[in-house]
Parts: structure tokens; sequence; C-alpha cells
């Protein structure tokens, strides 16, 4: 038995709220007619719960349960199939079953399961004397337990129904999407349309001002008003507190019928200045998910749609329509996401590669950028500017970039005890400078490998900073208190402004390669480096050029004073046996006409850092 289904199935059962409820006629009436088809003195509506069968309704039995143990109702429940056992007494199961002791021989039980594919328990027959059963009694039999399951439905309708706007639920959505394969020819295409009335940040504003009615009334015009464009024979599906979904008539598909259709709503929603009085505060979006019955999963519907009206939102277009190579991305994006937290604790997986930084005035490695890579089992080498922009976006990332620290710490020592004396720099998020034990723990990080401060350096960007910016602040003055040099990472992409460069405890500012690759470009391009370098200097930093792809680049970096560089013209991200390599060909002179590399001391040569009053 599946731990994790048998627990949601479980709450699935206890959420009908039948378990150990009163007599209820409308089962028993059921109940009666099942024995009197098989002209049997027992029949029952068995739930199965965790321990035990309990009877919902019974006929020719005293007691409300039995134990689960070897109850063939509870078989019937984990195959979700019907059950006939000629006779108790011959089964090599259940021949000691409690059934069987309590006298009864025959057995027959068909399967309750909800609209959700949840397995309730039975609804079973049962004799004293052995017996067999006929193809027309076991149809019959899956018929009561049919309506067994339609009582229990009819029962929990405002469990298909919105309790305030009365609109058909999600869960009606389902049903009815299953009645509409079987009515409907098989691969016949359809399409679902899905609205939203709201994103989230405008759901949560209106929310704190307005309060929950707000969207009553938001959907009720809404909903009203679609009708009266599109038209009265769409079904409408409530399925959040700003949304709605329909599934639009037959013919209308990604051909020529789809543009008439789709030219609807969006005169629906140019309009809604007549019908909207939250058109000023709310943007509405729609997706739109062809399908084929019969072919494509209810809930692959729910999803799709979402996706479609979700890339609306993203995009700004009122009107999306679901794309499969858009979903074939988001898929994957899904599975790097969740195989990345097993990539942090397998050793083979994850790995750092080093670009060496160059000084630019006298050609020598100074020091080195530590680069994450992921090769994945099956994937493959997983690209970083694909896998870490989904990563940072989860609590993983602090994980990650505590993963690549230690690794980098470590490697920084294992370089210095072979003589190469180079600085580390290592990329962190915004979610790690709002760790409260970071900095401690970096320290006792360094201090186990007996690495000064000095030697390691942090590269935050601006926006990273500015997403909490008095906390981060904190943590990047501490780090400055301990020692650890930081550089700006991305210079010149984010706020830049004077104000923040000023209260920034920092060493080293990073010019983005986006402006870097562009030098050779014009005049304008160099004048607008040269201005970031000339700042940077006034105001106490280091000044490093990322992107650096050709020489002429490399000169004019150098003339305009700037004080480091990397990029491909000097070196590819490299294995630390490949980078100790490289730095000894380039100390012996043979790797470039540069100056020769030499090793320098922790505490870099800069001009005076500006320091924040």
């Amino acid at each position: 038995m599946n731990t994790c289904n048998e627990s949601d199935r479980l709450l699935a059962l206890r959420k009908l709220n039948l378990l150990d409820t009163a007599p209820s006629e409308a089962f028993d009436r059921i109940t009666r007619m099942a024995a009197r088809v098989f002209g049997l003195p027992i029949a029952a509506v068995s739930l199965t719960d965790s321990d035990r069968q309990w009877f919902k309704s019974r006929v020719g039995v005293g007691h409300t349960a039995i134990p689960r143990v070897k109850a063939p109702c509870a078989t019937v429940t984990d195959s979700g199939a019907m059950l006939v056992i000629n006779d108790l007494h011959e089964d090599a199961f259940f021949r000691d079953s409690h059934l069987a002791h309590s006298g009864v021989r025959f057995y027959a039980g068909a399967p309750l399961i909800t609209s959700d594919g949840y397995k309730l328990g039975a609804m079973c027959v049962l004799g004293l004397e052995p017996r067999a059963v006929s193809s027309t009694e076991r149809d019959a039999l899956t018929d009561l337990a049919a309506m067994v399951m339609a009582q229990i439905e009819l029962q929990h309708t405002l469990g298909r129904v919105d309790p305030l706007s009365g609109m058909p639920n999600r869960k009606q959505f389902i049903e009815d999407y299953a009645d509409l394969q079987m009515d409907r020819p098989h691969g016949e295409r359809r399409v679902a349309v899905l609205v939203n009335m709201a994103n989230q940040e405008q759901l949560n504003n209106a929310a704190r001002v307005m309060g929950a009615s707000y969207f009553d009334d938001l959907m009720d015009e809404a909903i009203r008003s679609y009708r009266a464009v599109i038209g009265e024979e769409h079904k409408v599906y409530q399925l959040a507190a700003t949304q709605f979904i329909t599934i639009a008539p037959p013919g209308i598909d990604d051909g020529a019928e789809d543009g008439t259709y789709r030219a609807r709503l969006a005169h629906w929603l140019d309009s809604r200045g007549e019908w909207c009085t939250s058109r000023f505060v709310t943007t509405p979006a729609i997706g739109m998910a062809p399908f084929l019955l019969g072919r494509t999963d209810c809930l692959d519907v729910l999803r799709i749609a979402q996706n479609a009206m979700q890339d609306a939102h993203q995009t700004g277009q009122l009107i999306g329509t679901y794309s499969s190579e858009q979903d074939a991305a988001y898929r994957r994006r899904f599975t790097l996401l969740n195989a990345f937290d097993a990539a942090l604790h397998d050793t083979h997986q994850l790995r750092l590669v080093y670009q060496p930084r160059i000084d630019l005035g006298t050609g020598r490695c100074v020091g080195a950028e530590a680069l994450l890579r992921w090769r994945h089992p099956e994937l493959g080498d997983v690209p970083p500017g694909e896998f870490m922009p989904v990563v940072e976006q989860t609590s993983m990332v602090r994980a990650a970039t505590n993963w690549v620290i230690r690794e980098a710490v470590r490697q920084l020592a294992a370089w210095h005890g072979a003589g190469l004396q180079l600085q580390m720099s290592v990329n962190v998020s915004a979610a790690n400078l709002l760790e409260k034990d970071f900095v401690s723990n970096l320290a006792a990080l360094l201090n186990q490998h007996r690495m000064a401060p000095g030697w390691l350096e942090l590269e935050v960007t601006e926006s990273a900073i500015m997403e909490n910016q008095g906390t981060a602040l904190a943590t990047l003055a501490a780090l400055d208190e301990a020692g650890v040099r930081l550089a700006i990472d991305d210079f010149g992409t984010g706020y830049s402004s004077l104000s923040y460069l000023q209260s920034m405890p920092a060493h080293v500012v990073k010019i983005d390669q986006s402006f870097v690759r562009n030098m050779a470009g014009g005049e304008r391009n160099r004048t607008l480096v040269n201005t970031m370098i000339s700042l940077s200097h006034e105001l106490g930093f280091r000044v490093v050029a990322e992107g650096i792809e050709t020489d002429d680049v490399r000169q004019l970096l150098r003339d305009q004073g700037c004080d480091e560089g990397q990029g491909y013209l000097f070196a590819r991200p490299l294995a630390p046996e490949v980078l100790l390599a490289w730095c000894a060909r380039e100390q012996a002179g043979q790797a470039a006409p540069r100056a020769p590399w030499k090793p320098i001391c922790p505490q870099m040569p800069s001009p005076a850092r500006h320091t924040a009053t």
C-alpha cells in the first residue's frame, strides 16, 4: 500500500463527513434494493477507514464496523475493482477472515470511487451459502455502487458549487469534463478559456483595502457581462476568487474560427469600461488552451490554461494561447528545480570552475571567480544561465550559495598550500544577506581552513541589496569589519545611484559585460565605460571589467585606467587543476606576451576606499 496515496485517500474520505454519522434513508433505500436484487440477507455500504470497515448503511447486520484486516471490502478499496468470492471457506486468503468466522460464505463488492479517483469502500452483498454471480448481477452491483456515489455527491453539492457566487466550481468542471468526453467524438478539438480578473499583487492590495466581498462583486459583474458578449450557452465554472473557466463550443480551435472567437474575447475585455467598476485597479488576462477530447487529461487542461493566462499577464497581453514549446520549457525548469536539491547532496553532480582575473597593468593573474556547474545524470550539462535563475527564486538559493562558498574556500586553501596565492571571488544572493548567521558561519569556515578573510571576495548585485536594503547593508558592513572583501557585481545594470554607492561598504566595482562588449561599437559606448571607471575610482573602488573578448577592448580598458579584467580573451572558466597549470605557464612566460604572473598579498593595492559618514 502506498502510504502517501493512502493518506490522501483517508483525507478525502474524512472530508465527506460520512464516517460515524447517523443512518440515512437515502442510502438505506439503495442497500435494501441490493439485498432484493441478489436475494441475499446481507448488504452494506462499507467505507474503508484506516483500521476498520464502517457501514454507512446495512441490511441484515447488527454491528456498524468490522476490522479492516482481511476484510474483502478493504481489498476492493485497494484494487478499485469488483471482487466476487463464491465461497469464503474455500478461499486461501479469506477463509480465516472475520466474515468467514461469523458464518458468511459468499461475498460480492463493487468499488465506491470519487470523481477525483479516491476509493472510499464498497457496495457489497453477502450470503450465508456459497453461490456464483451472473454477468447481469455484476452489472447491477456496479450500477448500485454508482447510485451510492451519486447520493454521496448529491449530499455534498456544496462541494461542487461556490458557496458565495453559486457558480459550479472546479470539482464540477472535472465531472462535466468527464461527461463531455463520453458524449463527444474521441479526438474532437476543443478550447478551454480561463479568465483571471486580477494578478496576485492586485489581489493582495485590494483584499487589504476592500475586503473579500470586493471580489464577489467583481466576479458577478464579470461573469454576467462575459455571458452577454460570448454567449449564454457557455457554462461558467469558478476556479478561484478571481478566476473562472469555460469550454468553447465545437469548431473553435486554432483555425479560422479561433480568430473570430478570440476577437470576441478581446472585445469583451476592451469594453470592460462599460461593465467593470474596478477597471482601474485590476488587470484581467485570458488563457486559451486547445485540447483533444479523450487525449488530454482534465487536470492537464486546467494546468495549460493557467500557463497561458500567466503568460498573458507576464507579457502584458490581454490573451495568451498555450504553447507546447513554452510548456516544455516550464516542465524542464520544474524538473531541474526538483532535481537540484538531490544534486546538492550528490558529490558527483555539482562542481566549480574558475575564471582567472587579470591585472590589466601587469598582465598577471591576481584572482579567480568561482562559477557553479551542474552535470545532471540524465540531462547532462545544464547551463548555469538555465538553472541558477530558477534556483534563485526558491529557498534552495541559500543552500546553493553555501555549497559554493564551502567548496571555493576549500579550493582556495588547496591553491595556497600549493604556492598559488590567488584571491577567490564568489557570488552571493540577496537571500544569503538576510541570514542571521551568515557572517559567523563564513568566519568559522575561513578559520577552519586557516585562510585570512582578505583572500575571499564576495560579489553582490545592486538589485540583491535593494531587495531588503537595511538588513543587506548591515550584513555587508559586518563582512567588511570581518575583513572579507566585497564587490558590486554587474555594475550599471541595477540602481547605480551616487547615494547608493556611497553607502556601500565595498572594495571593488565589476562593470557588467554588456557595457564592455559594446566598447568597440563607438565613442559613445567607450565614454560610458570611461565614466564608470572614473566615478568608481573617485569613490575609492577598484574596477574590474567583465566579458573582455578582444585585445582591442583590453587595450582600451587599460588606457582608461581599469584595474582588472576577466573574459574569454584571457581564459574560459577552468577546472582547478587546469587553472593551476595555466597560472604556472603564465609565471613561466609561456602563455602570452604579457608580464609574468606573480603572487599577490591578501591586501591588494587599491585606492583608499570611500567610507560613508
